[in-house]
C-alpha cells in the first residue's frame, strides 16, 4: 500500500514538474509592440496551447478570467477586452497609453505561466517651440527654448542649429527630459537657427526653426585704404578708407583725424587729391547704441610730396653751381 502512495506521489509531482517546465517554453507574442493608441491588440500564446481556464492581467490589475466556455470580465476593460476560451489569446481595443504595462497570463489547466510587456504609444503632431526670450545682448543673458507636442507619448528629442546637433556643453544644457534648451551667457554664435525634432518608436515630427536675436559688438574693427595693405601713398592720391566691424545692431561710424572729429560718418571716407601736409594718423570710431559699447581702429597714412616739387628741391644745387640761376631772375618758382 505504502509503495503505491510513493508511486501516485511521483506522478503528481512529475505531473507538476512537467506542466512548470512547459510554462518556461510558452511565450506571448502581441500581434504588435509597440501598439498604437486607438488600435487592438491580440496576445497570443506560442507554441500553441489548449487551456481550459485561466485569468489575464496587466501589472497588478485583473482583466478577466474564465472557465470553459465561461468568462467574466472586470471593470474597466467591459467591451474591450475578450479571450479566446481554447487558446488563451487576448484581444484588447481601443488602447490607450495607460494600457502599457506587464501583462501576465495563468493557467491552472494546464499548469501555465508567462508575461510580456507591451508598450502603447500615441503618435505625435505638432511639434512646437516657445522661446522665453528671444531679443539679448551678447554675454549678458540667458536663452531658453521649449519644445512641446500637442499629442504624442514615449518621447526622445534632438536639438538642431542649423545642419548641426546641439550637444550639451558647460553652457549649453538639456532639461526637462531634453525637451528644453537652456543656454547660459549667449553668444554672437548662439543666434540659431534651432528646431526640435521628436521621435517615438512609432512616429517623428519637427518643430519650425526660431532663432535668438543677439546684440554684440562694435569689436574685430579693420581699417583699409584702396584695398591695400600700403598705407603710403604719393601726392596727388585719391584715398578709400574702408571701416568695418563686428556688430548687431549695425555700429554707427564717426571718423576722426589727428585726435580730432572730421565731419565724416558712415562707413567710407574719401580723400581727392591728397597732400602731404594730410599725413597722419586716421581713426574709425564705431558705437553700438544696443550694447553701449564703444571701439576704434587707428591707421597712420603717410603722403609724399610730389615728383615734381621733389625734383625742383634735388636740381636747386646744381643749378646753383652751373649758373644757371641768374641774377636777372626775379623768382624761382618750384
Amino acid at each position: 500500500m505504502a509503495q503505491r502512495t510513493c508511486r501516485a506521489s511521483i506522478i503528481v509531482i512529475l505531473t507538476l514538474l512537467q506542466g512548470f517546465l512547459s510554462c518556461d517554453a510558452v511565450e506571448i507574442q502581441p500581434s504588435m509592440n509597440p501598439a498604437v493608441v486607438g488600435s487592438t491588440v491580440t496576445l497570443s500564446l506560442s507554441p500553441s496551447v489548449t487551456l481550459a481556464s485561466g485569468n489575464w492581467a496587466v501589472e497588478e490589475t485583473f482583466i478577466l478570467t474564465w472557465l470553459g466556455e465561461q468568462q467574466a470580465v472586470f471593470p474597466g476593460y467591459s467591451g474591450r477586452a475578450s479571450v479566446s476560451v481554447t487558446s488563451g489569446a487576448l484581444t484588447l481595443s481601443a488602447l490607450t497609453v495607460s494600457d502599457s504595462g506587464l501583462y501576465q497570463v495563468q493557467s491552472g489547466d494546464p499548469l501555465l505561466k508567462a508575461s510580456v510587456y507591451l508598450n502603447v504609444v500615441e503618435p505625435i503632431s505638432n511639434v512646437t517651440l516657445r522661446v522665453s526670450r528671444s531679443d539679448m545682448i551678447e554675454h549678458q543673458a540667458t536663452g531658453l527654448i521649449n519644445c512641446s507636442v500637442s499629442t504624442g507619448s514615449s518621447l526622445s528629442f534632438r536639438w538642431m542649429n542649423g545642419s548641426s546637433e546641439v550637444t550639451a556643453t558647460d553652457r549649453v544644457q538639456f532639461t526637462d527630459g531634453n525637451s528644453s534648451l537652456n543656454i547660459v551667457s549667449v553668444s554672437r554664435f548662439d543666434s540659431g537657427p534651432f528646431r526640435c525634432e521628436v521621435f517615438n518608436p512609432i512616429s517623428n515630427g519637427t518643430s519650425d526653426s526660431v532663432n535668438f536675436t543677439v546684440s554684440y559688438g562694435p569689436d574685430n574693427m579693420r581699417l583699409t585704404v584702396n584695398g591695400l595693405n600700403t598705407t603710403a601713398f604719393p601726392a596727388g592720391s585719391n584715398l578709400s578708407m574702408l571701416c568695418l566691424a563686428e556688430s548687431n545692431p549695425p555700429a554707427q561710424l564717426q571718423w576722426g583725424f589727428r585726435g580730432n572729429l572730421v565731419n565724416a560718418t558712415g562707413t567710407m571716407l574719401e580723400l581727392f587729391h591728397v597732400r602731404a601736409e594730410q599725413s597722419g594718423p586716421y581713426s574709425c570710431l564705431a558705437f553700438n547704441n544696443r550694447t553701449n559699447l564703444y571701439s576704434n581702429v587707428t591707421t597712420h597714412i603717410t603722403i609724399s610730396r610730389s615728383q615734381q616739387l621733389q625734383s625742383n628741391v634735388f636740381l636747386l644745387p646744381l643749378l646753383l653751381l652751373t649758373g644757371f640761376f641768374s641774377g636777372n631772375c626775379d623768382y624761382f618758382s618750384l
